[in-house]
């Protein structure tokens, strides 16, 4: 049987607005069924059959809809996915491909590229790097009951932004990225700061502000809006993970996550 797994993903890192994004082990899984197995309205199979793609899908995910954990990024790299896949493409073929579509289809390609290239990756148009990574790290995820839609938290953001904003945030995104890639994880609290997006959003997700504070406070190197919200990533040292997570306040799932680094997969 031909499996198709799919990383979640957490956006935007802090200051890297629609460009920074990081793939992590929770997945959007399909299976080849026969005709009638799925919901024709699941957002995997409706791109599965726009592309072509015929019979049943089986579909299981762990990717909660609607987090901030780039669900429908997901759901539309495993429609795509099983359509090339069913015409005889392999992955190998068809990655840069699955990039594209799924960033026509989704809108921007932040959440997109980690799903499909897996790790932390830079998308700006057409273009795709993963950071090489100098830090061993665990994802430590809060996850809220509530429900948060990407459309109408992007139309509370500003049209336009401040020189001083911008260059802010240009720096701060730098930053995250030379602090990756070295390993200076002294660095990672400054350099997910930001000032186009969070600080608008946590106004209407003050418990998902709360959570990134605890998080800091019990020694997470940095935290962020995941996302459009409403949920809370940090990134820690692994030994640390389990006690960042006892700190966590009530109110949502708590859970220790890793970066995946192999993106979007299928296998047999």
């Amino acid at each position: 049987m031909t499996t198709i797994r799919v990383p979640a993903s957490s956006a935007n890192l802090g200051a890297g607005f629609d460009v920074l994004g990081m793939a992590v082990d929770r997945y959007m899984e399909v299976d080849f069924a026969e005709e009638g197995v799925g919901s024709n309205d699941h957002l995997t199979m409706r791109v599965f059959r726009q592309f072509g793609g015929t019979g049943g899908l089986d579909i299981r995910s762990t990717i909660p809809p609607a987090r901030g954990l780039g669900f429908s990024g997901a759901a539309r790299v495993a429609g795509l996915l099983a359509a090339a896949v069913q015409k005889g493409m392999s992955i190998e073929e068809c990655r840069r491909w699955l990039f594209l579509e799924a960033t026509e289809l989704e809108g921007h390609p932040d959440n997109v590229a980690p799903s499909v290239f897996g790790g932390v990756t830079v998308a700006v148009g057409e273009r795709v790097v993963r950071i090489p990574l100098g830090v061993q790290a665990t994802v430590v995820l809060w996850i809220p009951d509530t429900l948060s839609g990407t459309k109408e938290s992007r139309g509370k953001l500003p049209k336009e932004v401040s020189m001083q904003d911008a260059v802010f945030n240009l720096g701060r995104a730098s930053l995250l990225i030379a602090a990756l890639t070295t390993g200076d994880v002294e660095l990672l609290a400054d350099a997910t700061e930001d000032r186009l997006h969070q600080e608008v959003r946590l106004a209407s997700l003050p418990d998902t502000a709360n959570a990134m504070q605890a998080a800091r406070d019990a020694g997470a190197w940095c935290s962020w809006l995941s996302g459009s919200g409403p949920t809370a990533a940090a990134l820690c040292e692994p030994s640390k993970a389990e006690e960042i997570a006892a700190a966590m306040p009530e109110g949502g799932e708590v859970s220790i996550s890793h970066i995946d680094m192999r993106g979007a997969v299928c296998e047999e």
